[in-house]
């Protein structure tokens, strides 16, 4: 679907009286999204079909946002068909690597994390995915070998990795997590409030994969990792905790790595992801070598 394809389908939606202002909004590497006016109010509209070989399916990602609207961690849902989902517009900032270095944003976000996954899982309906990092990687192996990836070689270096990180991880406590937190799926509202978006890969999982995931995805120091882990436990963390962390910190670097090495030869939209994999394959081997360097070998 090309870009004017997407406004011309948000404006013929049956949920409109006299829809308005129909305008791409940025960012969403899996779907368009299209602004929309009607009778007053502005809307959302996310277009895209299911991806199966990144595990998004839209009947889960419906499921979690009405969950999430719910639990008031999300904008409410409007309207939905297949292929369709129509949120309420929130006047809102997407937040940025940067503002996550603010002290305080850093502890608003850590807060929403817990909350999300504290009480999400009561407002939950029908069934529900895991989102099981290791059997994702395995999984993504596997497609990328049967497609002649360009990446074929590192791969069985990188599930060596892998094996190594899901045993440092060990046992975990089962939380639904969102698995995606960009800093971009997370919005300031007018009023400072921060709400969270894009339920296309949320799940059951543990929740140092959100934890992890956030720092990667904003460069957090050391620091800044602390006062989050001690933020969200309620005491700073021990080694054991560090290690545990610092291994699924990598293996959510390794996650979004192989996840950019299958949409190289999978996905439509206008977006270079041979450059996003090379980027993100460094920045996991610095945390891999970060990892091992400390000496935390399971």
């Amino acid at each position: 679907m090309t870009p004017d394809e997407a406004i011309e389908t948000a404006r013929a939606l049956g949920c409109w009286s006299a829809p308005s202002n129909v305008t791409p909004l940025d960012g969403g590497i899996t779907n368009h999204n299209i602004r929309v006016t009607d009778k007053g109010r502005d809307y959302v509209v996310r277009l895209g079909q299911d991806i199966p070989e990144h595990g998004i399916l839209r009947w889960h990602e419906l499921a979690l946002s009405r969950a999430a609207e719910a639990a008031r961690l999300s904008p409410a849902v409007h309207y939905h068909e297949p292929g369709v989902l129509v949120l309420d517009f929130i006047p809102s900032t997407a937040l940025t690597e940067e503002d996550l270095h603010d002290p305080g944003t850093l502890m608003a976000a850590t807060d929403l994390i817990a909350r999300l996954h504290c009480q999400m899982s009561g407002h939950l309906r029908g069934p529900i995915l895991s989102f099981w990092v290791f059997h994702i990687l395995h999984d993504y192996a596997a497609t990328l070998l049967e497609r002649g990836s360009r990446h074929a070689p590192a791969l069985p270096d990188l599930l060596e990795q892998a094996a190594l990180l899901g045993r440092a991880v060990g046992h975990v406590k089962l939380v639904l997590g969102h698995n995606d937190l960009l800093p971009a799926n997370l919005l300031r509202a007018t009023d400072g409030a921060l709400w969270v978006i894009d339920w296309e890969y949320g799940g059951f999982n543990s929740p140092l994969f959100d934890l992890g995931g956030l720092a990667s995805n904003c460069g957090l120091t050391r620091d800044a990792e602390e006062a989050m882990l001690t933020r969200y436990h309620g005491a700073p963390p021990d080694e054991t905790l560090w290690r545990r962390y610092d291994a699924m910190k990598c293996a959510s670097l390794l996650r979004e790595t192989m996840w950019s090495m299958i949409s190289e030869m999978t996905s439509t939209l206008d977006f270079d992801y041979g450059d996003y994999t090379d980027k993100n394959l460094d920045r996991y081997a610095g945390a891999y070598a970060a990892f091992t360097a400390q000496g935390c070998q399971p």
